[in-house]
């Protein structure tokens, strides 16, 4: 991975561990059908019109289903979860369930194509249970009426990335700037019902409430997509999956510098335990960021 790999990493793996804070502030205020609506919504414009400069089209009758499918499990109901999530629990505890996604994924992808998981792979699903286990079992002690709930919407987000997972391995081959744009509109338009059933807002949102949002969806949604497809065309999956891992190393470091939330010793334990079994999981190793042989990091 070259020094411009490295930066692109570094950034995506910041603006997606500040998505977490930025429903955090959103959330409470706005609901979570609104915030996650106007999210896509803003994501969805902004790629329309990164689409018009760069001439690229959706080419709408022949994938608008697999659209819908993504744009369901991978945009709108983890979202939806996730911001549901965030009304409750700390935007560091969002992050590192957010990396159980992969454990998910393949826990279903063993049962959807009947294949044997290794004992290494059943292993880390034991690590990333005894880690999600020690946060939420500690967590929910500190937080109000719901916190339980609120970690389980978390967790469900997660799988439902990996469902999201799951099925591109068997979906067919669309070109990765039409799946994040067309996906973006699929998600608004399913929302669109719950966000015309949310409460209207009395007043106006606070700027900085108006701030995180729009952040939340041009930045995190619209120019993260763009940075992940890139960074996939340039270094390829595997590495590029290495996001995961520093995703919650954000999450945790905007949770404390901006909300002052408190990382004590059950956060620091607990997220080691689920990245490392995330790690085992899929088999990731340092050795897939590092340059081989005869290959410059320049």
């Amino acid at each position: 991975m070259n020094q411009a790999s490295i930066v692109r990493l570094l950034l995506l793996s910041a603006i997606w561990g500040a998505s977490f804070l930025f429903m955090r502030i959103g959330a409470p205020v706005l609901g979570p059908a609104l915030l996650i609506f106007v999210r896509v919504g803003l994501a969805a414009l902004f790629l329309l019109l990164v689409g018009c400069y760069v001439k690229k089209s959706l080419e709408l009758p022949r994938h608008w289903k697999h659209y819908l499918v993504l744009g369901l499990f991978n945009s709108a109901l983890p979202f939806l979860l996730f911001a549901f999530a965030a009304k409750t629990v700390s935007a560091s505890l969002l992050s590192i369930l957010n990396a159980t996604a992969p454990i998910w994924a393949a826990a279903i992808g063993a049962i959807w194509f009947r294949s044997r998981l290794t004992a290494k792979m059943l292993f880390g699903m034991l690590l990333g249970v005894i880690g999600v286990g020690l946060l939420a079992g500690v967590e929910t002690l500190a937080l109000p009426n719901g916190g339980i709930l609120a970690v389980a919407a978390g967790l469900g987000a997660a799988f439902s990335y990996g469902i999201a997972t799951t099925y591109t391995k068997t979906a067919k081959v669309v070109e990765p700037f039409a799946n994040a744009h067309g996906s973006m509109w699929a998600a608004t338009l399913i929302l669109v019902p719950l966000a015309l059933s949310a409460p209207p807002m009395q007043v106006m949102p606070p700027m900085y409430v108006t701030l995180s949002v729009i952040s939340l969806g041009i930045v995190c949604s619209g120019v993260a997509y763009l940075l992940y497809f890139r960074l996939i065309s340039d270094v390829g999956a595997v590495p590029a999956l290495t996001v995961t891992f520093l995703i919650p190393v954000f999450g945790i470091l905007w949770g404390t510098l901006f909300l002052g939330e408190h990382v004590g010793w059950h956060t620091l334990i607990g997220s080691l335990t689920v990245l490392t079994g995330t790690a085992w999981v899929t088999g990731f190793s340092i050795s897939t960021v590092l340059p081989t042989r005869g290959q410059h990091a320049s």
